[in-house]
């Protein structure tokens, strides 16, 4: 049992060490001077650290203008874009499997599989309609309109997360719940809310990485002031002539990756609570 043991933890040591490998190397090239980068193996450990390509990648360069290209602005878009998005996507698709949930009318079913249809249309196919509504609405390249895109593309995804914990609830505590008085709110809020803890985690993850991490969206529904960090991500690697400053495009990776990789860090235990909880179980 000793020795079993003992190669199990070794297999997740490699795995681990596999999967971390990237960002290894990533964090250790952007602590390099070109110079060292040119003359050096993309392996070797930077001999004199240095901060200058995060600091210019979060900064910016200065420019003719007097203006710099960084990624500090885009990275505060990004926060003002993914909060409220987050949380309107989770409220109202909880709020919706809950109501799902509870429906027992003739096409109930057909109804739910309607709407999860959303979730497997490629974004580019309902693009120029959503470009359309966006339009009319008055809110196209802002982000209140980048906002509303993503509530919607989420509401989908967050309905069916909850709906399928919710019909996993005892139906004798919603009874309970009526005796005692309580409405269609009253019930969501006190006793099924508290109960999908783990699911709203999982939920709050997946689409804080999805809202965070989003190209595309960011790119057709914004504009040049209100570009969430990604783009900036691509203008900046995207803008260089001649040689190519390594350090500085991993420095920018990282910096933009990194408040999904500290959701992950500090959540990844609710993450698994919530999934082993019935969160994917449909």
């Amino acid at each position: 049992m000793r020795y079993q043991r003992v190669i199990l933890y070794l297999l997740l040591a490699s795995a681990a060490l596999v999967m971390l490998a990237p960002i290894l190397i990533m964090v250790s090239t952007s602590l390099k001077s070109m110079d060292e980068i040119r003359d050096g193996s993309l392996f070797a450990l930077p001999h004199s650290p240095t901060l200058a390509a995060w600091g210019k990648a979060w900064n910016g360069a200065p420019l003719e203008d007097g203006s710099s290209e960084g990624l500090s602005g885009r990275f505060v878009n990004s926060v003002v874009i993914v909060l409220p998005s987050l949380f309107l996507s989770i409220g109202l698709g909880a709020l919706t499997g809950y109501a799902l949930s509870l429906w027992r009318v003739r096409h109930a079913n057909f109804l739910f599989g309607a709407l999860l249809i959303g979730l497997f249309i490629p974004p580019q196919v309902t693009l120029y309609p959503m470009i359309v509504l966006v339009r009319e609405l008055g809110l196209f390249g802002s982000m209140p309109g980048l906002v509303l895109v993503h509530v919607i593309w989420g509401m989908a995804f967050v309905t069916l997360l909850f709906r399928n914990f919710f019909q996993s609830v005892p139906g004798d505590l919603l009874k309970a719940a009526r005796i005692d008085g309580a409405g269609f709110l009253a019930t969501f809020w006190y006793v099924m809310l508290p109960l999908s803890l783990p699911v709203f985690a999982v939920a709050t993850i997946l689409q804080f990485t999805y809202i965070w991490n989003d190209f595309l969206l960011g790119l057709t529904f914004s504009s040049p002031e209100s570009q969430p960090v990604t783009v900036a991500l691509n203008n900046l690697v995207g803008s260089q002539f001649g040689e190519q400053e390594y350090n500085l495009n991993m420095a920018a990776t990282m910096l933009t990756a990194l408040p999904t990789v500290l959701v992950y860090l500090f959540s990844g235990r609710l993450f698994v609570r919530g999934i082993a909880a019935g969160a994917v179980k449909g």
